[in-house]
């Protein structure tokens, strides 16, 4: 078996593995559970990131990871899958990967592998490995990516709560813009002297307006997460 070698044979369902009668095979937690002879067509040739828990069913620290597993499992349905093999039944592919612990875990994207850890993990870091991979929005930035582009003078922050909530606390050199004014103010905010970057509480807000707004013609950002993921990283705040 060649790990990054050609396909072979025909697919399984999309979002499905077999065993070889044919049914459907589950592992912990009811998650698929593939085997080295599905893995190029389910993880390697996969249109969407692959997280995959290298595991081995008597292993207790396989276990413990049950619940985090699932869990993350089902916050990243549609975007990514997550898929586990248990070593003992793919020798070959553990050998090819040279797995020498379990839990190990492993991001595969575009063919390729992107990350890989090894131990338990809680969701939080199981998060931080897939993240990375995930397709974004158009127009979606990070803080730490904002804050770069701020420093940078190249973007303005705009932020589209309420009068009051920009006066406690507002990022730096924002302009404020609430929500329920702006598409009376179209001109006001194409004409600041930057591209626009909207925020919000937690940035579902912020998204829905680029979506709404924005264009080819007017291109607008926004700040994924809002300011509560500016402040949950450290980042600057102006008070007052």
């Amino acid at each position: 078996m060649h790990i990054f070698g050609s396909s072979k044979g025909p697919s399984a369902p999309a979002g499905a593995t077999q065993n070889e009668s044919g049914a459907r095979a589950q592992g912990t937690g009811g998650l698929p559970s593939i085997t080295e002879r599905e893995f190029e067509q389910e993880v390697l040739l996969s249109e969407l990131p692959v997280l995959v828990a290298f595991v081995r069913a008597a292993s207790a620290a396989c276990k413990s990871m049950e619940p985090e597993l699932v869990a993350f499992a089902k916050g990243v349905e549609g975007k990514a899958k997550v898929m586990q093999v248990d070593i003992d039944k793919s020798p070959t592919l553990a050998r090819q990967l040279r797995l020498q612990q379990v839990p190990t875990f492993m991001v595969f994207a575009d063919q390729k592998l992107g990350d890989a850890q090894v131990g338990p993990l809680s969701k939080k870091q199981l998060a931080a490995m897939v993240e990375p991979f995930l397709p974004r929005q158009e127009g979606a930035l990070k803080p730490r990516e904002l804050a770069e582009l701020i420093k940078q003078g190249v973007v303005i922050a705009v932020d589209v709560r309420d009068a009051s909530a920009f006066g406690r606390a507002h990022l730096p050199k924002a302009k404020s813009l609430p929500f329920e004014e702006i598409e009376t103010r179209l001109a006001e905010l194409f004409m600041m002297p930057g591209q626009p970057v909207l925020y919000d509480r937690a940035g579902e807000k912020a998204k829905g307006l680029v979506e709404a707004v924005g264009g080819a013609d007017a291109p607008l950002a926004f700040l994924e997460g809002g300011i509560l993921a500016w402040e949950a990283e450290g980042l600057p705040i102006e008070r007052g």
